[in-house]
């Protein structure tokens, strides 16, 4: 069960039991890592909630917060369903670039296709911010390139940062 919030004719907000919420656990992990969530395939908030209990059983990472889900237009390739959007903070200890592969891997778990650019899929993970880190190589950018223009993550990280 959602609530269900407009917030324009474009973006409506959800927030549950998963999502929109925070841990006051004490995490052995040695960073902090926002990454993106989103998806437009499917059932994507039902997703969302298994994307939630994978991360609590996973002991490679520790779930801290999520953010309400953002319902929005697709941008770049629009002929598409909206996009489900949402922003959780996990504690890890793997590097970076480890840290990638082990969300590259995840997506593939939950049925990601990667065919073009901005193309419609089950789920995205991306990493926004990776401790206070600067990582600039062809595969990785972190802090995310695009994340200060995009409301699908200002919009989840305003309600994370509450």
């Amino acid at each position: 069960m959602y609530i269900k919030r407009k917030l324009s004719e474009s973006l409506t907000t959800f927030k549950g039991l998963r999502f929109g919420k925070s841990s006051r656990q004490r995490s052995f992990h040695r960073y902090s890592v926002t990454v993106g969530v989103g998806g437009n395939l499917g059932d994507v908030k039902r997703r969302f909630e298994h994307l939630f209990i994978y991360f609590t059983r996973d002991k490679r990472v520790e779930l801290l917060r999520t953010s309400l889900i953002l319902k929005n237009p697709p941008f770049g390739f629009a002929e598409q369903d909206d996009f489900f959007n949402s922003i959780v903070v996990l504690k890890t200890s793997m590097q970076p670039k480890v840290f990638l592969d082990y969300l590259m891997r995840v997506e593939k778990k939950f049925a990601r296709k990667r065919s073009f650019a901005n193309a419609p899929r089950t789920l995205d993970l991306d990493i926004i911010f990776f401790d206070n880190r600067v990582v600039n190589t062809p595969k990785l950018q972190i802090p995310h390139a695009q994340w200060a223009n995009r409301e699908s993550v200002l919009i989840p990280l305003m309600d994370i940062q509450r």
